[in-house]
């Protein structure tokens, strides 16, 4: 790769993954060979956070680099603004095509579903609703794992063969092969290893799984039981994840492009999996377990090999933290970080604190009962819950978060420093802690964003200010 040539990018982001569920961040019961090849020849990032653990806000946090209470993405299947300017507007803008391919969930798709759980082909209209991906082999939110389906131009669908993950995979090589002078960002998209009330995973994923499994000691004795009988489902589809990544490495070795190409492992958010004694598949939680999430990535002669940044990183900073490591400008619309000097270990700007955060009590509509908002720092996680709870866990003391600090005496500094501080973040961002079904008024009938933290907003198919794109 010579210093005019932009490299690759292939981003394979999967849904309600958990770091501590890899063996790079210490699961020991599973093997994954692939991410562990990542993770050997490039960088892991130790505290990668997802400020909002619900699928929706945190994919609109990826893609904007900006917060729900800018984007409107409160909750699950709402349809993204035509202004908002994304990763694929940005990469395109320099010369980029993109492509994405599997699960999209920034738009409404066919909801209301048929059922809560939905098993059919749904929609994202081409234009604005795809956010300036110009490949488009993806869906919006269904839980069909096997010969499911993919929207193929505008109205029409496609099944993939056999499993999601490869299934997905040959889609992406599709838009990998095509000829094409241009530098590909290419991003991945599986369900898994989120919940389906089909079938989880192929057997031979079940048989790679030793016969008993363990859970974390903050799974309380009541919850293990289901606990056990989900995360055996949780396992096999992590397997099934690493021989994805496994197809893509070995993809670009065969095509010669594996060196020329940014590969990055990441997820969403994350899982209880009985943690805290909260049901298995729940996220939305401001725990380790849902908001500490995986993100490996690789490129030689760029990024470090077998190295390991313990630096906060939110959802948000992704987005301007791939364009630094890229070269590229990130437009001004962008409210997160440019990382890219702490994981290159360069001097540069680094995060003090991620912002935490929950609105809805519900999916996909808003239910009061669990608004919180919180802090993630480097030692600990601090939340206020509007029904008046506070917790203040120390992470090097109490990994598992059993112990709640608040209140205490001897913690009363950090305790008021951190309340502070929150205040301060929401302040910025024109947030309040309230009941969600005040909020509205931010959508209209067609669950479009029409107001956001600072105020009625223009048309939500208005088109996006380009300018922001200036360097």
């Amino acid at each position: 790769m010579t210093s005019e040539t932009k490299p690759n990018v292939v981003f394979l982001f999967t849904d309600q993954l958990r770091a501590s569920s890899l063996p790079i961040y210490g699961e020991h019961q599973i093997s994954t060979p692939h991410i562990d090849r990542l993770a050997a020849e490039g960088t892991v990032l130790d505290s990668m956070i997802a400020g909002c653990p619900v699928c929706t806000p945190s994919r609109a946090m990826l893609l904007t680099g900006r917060h729900p209470q800018t984007t409107g993405h409160l909750m699950n299947s709402v349809k993204t603004r035509h202004s908002e300017i994304s990763i694929a507007d940005t990469l395109s803008s320099v010369g980029y095509r993109c492509g994405w391919v599997g699960k999209w969930h920034l738009h409404t798709g066919v909801w209301p579903a048929l059922d809560r759980s939905p098993m059919h082909p749904d929609w994202v209209p081409t234009g604005r609703d795809r956010l300036g991906f110009e490949y488009w082999r993806a869906y919006n939110q269904h839980m069909v794992y096997f010969d499911g389906f993919v929207q193929e131009g505008d109205w029409n669908y496609t099944r993939w063969k056999g499993y999601e993950t490869d299934g997905l995979f040959e889609f992406g090589k599709q838009f990998m092969d095509d000829e094409d002078e241009r530098p590909f960002a290419l991003f991945l998209s599986p369900h898994q290893p989120h919940y389906t009330p089909g079938t989880f995973a192929p057997e031979e994923y079940y048989e790679r799984l030793p016969e008993t499994l363990e859970l974390p000691d903050n799974v309380p004795d009541e919850m293990r039981e289901e606990s056990l009988v989900m995360y055996r489902h949780y396992l096999a589809m992590i397997l099934a994840l690493d021989d994805m990544l496994g197809k893509v490495l070995a993809y670009l070795e065969e095509t010669g492009r594996l060196d020329d190409t940014l590969v990055v492992f990441a997820s969403d958010h994350g899982t209880q999996g009985g943690s805290q004694g909260i049901t298995p598949w729940m996220k939305k939680m401001p725990y380790e377990a849902s908001i500490r999430v995986p993100m490996v990535m690789r490129l030689p002669g760029k990024v470090p090999a077998g190295a390991r940044v313990d630096d906060l990183v939110s959802m948000v900073d992704v987005f301007p933290t791939l364009c630094g490591l890229l070269g590229v400008s990130a437009p001004r619309s962008v409210e997160g970080l440019n990382l890219s000097s702490a994981i290159l270990g360069e001097p540069g700007p680094r995060r003090e604190d991620a912002f935490l955060m929950n609105f809805s009590a519900a999916y996909d509509w808003l239910e009061n009962g669990m608004e919180w908002r919180g802090l993630r720092t480097p030692d600990a996680t601090y939340v206020e819950w509007l029904d008046g709870r506070v917790e203040l866990f120390d992470l090097k003391e109490d990994p598992g978060e059993v112990t709640n600090l608040a209140g205490r005496p001897e913690c009363r500094d950090m305790e008021q420093r951190l309340r502070e501080r929150l205040a301060d973040v929401m302040r910025q961002r024109g947030d309040a802690l309230r009941p969600i079904e005040e909020w509205r008024g931010w959508f209209d009938e067609q669950r479009r964003v029409v107001r956001n933290g600072y105020g009625p907003l223009s048309h939500p198919e208005s088109t996006p200010d380009w300018s922001l794109l200036a360097s």
